[in-house]
């Protein structure tokens, strides 16, 4: 039986060391859930190593098949562009599969309801609470109807009302958004983080979060999405091996 494909989780990357840091405590979780897998990780700028430093090596030392996993909530420019276009100077030898990103997936819902559980709200105060879904923004219009899309699900779960922000690239900001709950009429508000890692971005949704009740940390390394990235290595590297024969 062929060994599994590496997986390469593939990182924005960041000057704000925290971004690396809660990238490698994420990776972590993940190798200690699926030991028989070998994961590495590779930055698309600012931090090392690169994604393509990361591929020549795993050449150089006779990998053939990997899983490409974009460290992204949504399908944007950099799944879309940035990551195909660096994976498409991989060396020859490297059989590589860009595996889906991230979201939307029920374990992100849950991590979300859960990091706003950890700083403080309790299930029974959500028919009460109206939640800001604050994510960093995109010009792509797919990403922003993502977004919206996951907000109108989040709502049908008991919220009194959850709204869509983002801390760039398009409108509400985090701070209007938890000017329209409190007109709503919310007893409380609440702003869950829609991002990975600490970073300029999410401390801009922290500080439009400034007049709610309530601020949630970032996903982080939470368990669900080490869960949703084994998901979605599971999911490329059938393809992956069916297509060598394996």
């Amino acid at each position: 039986m062929s060994k599994k494909p590496v997986l390469l989780v593939i990182a924005h990357g960041s000057r704000d060391p925290r971004h690396a840091a809660t990238v490698h405590a994420l990776v972590r979780r993940v190798r200690a859930l699926r030991p028989d897998v070998r994961v590495e990780t590779g930055f698309l700028d600012f931090n090392v190593p690169s994604v393509q430093g990361v591929l020549e090596s795993l050449a150089a030392q006779g990998v053939r098949d990997v899983v490409a996993l974009p460290l992204l909530l949504t399908r944007a420019f950099h799944a879309k562009a940035d990551i195909p276009a660096v994976l498409r100077d991989a060396p020859p030898q490297l059989r590589i599969r860009q595996a889906e990103v991230l979201g939307p997936s029920p374990l992100l819902m849950a991590a979300l309801e859960r990091r706003l559980y950890e700083a403080g709200l309790t299930p029974a105060d959500k028919s009460s609470t109206g939640v800001v879904l604050a994510s960093a923004g995109s010009t792509d219009p797919e990403a922003i109807a993502v977004i919206a899309e996951i907000a109108r699900e989040w709502r049908l779960t008991g919220w009194c009302a959850v709204r869509p922000a983002f801390a760039s690239a398009s409108l509400p900001r985090t701070e209007d958004a938890v000017r329209q709950l409190r007109e709503l009429g919310c007893e409380r508000v609440a702003v869950a983080p829609y991002v990975l890692a600490p970073g300029f971005l999410p401390d801009r949704i922290a500080r439009g979060a400034a007049g709610a009740d309530v601020l949630a940390d970032v996903l982080g390394a939470a368990p669900e999405v080490a869960r949703v990235l084994l998901e979605r290595y599971e999911a490329a590297r059938v393809p992956v091996l069916a297509a060598v024969g394996a």
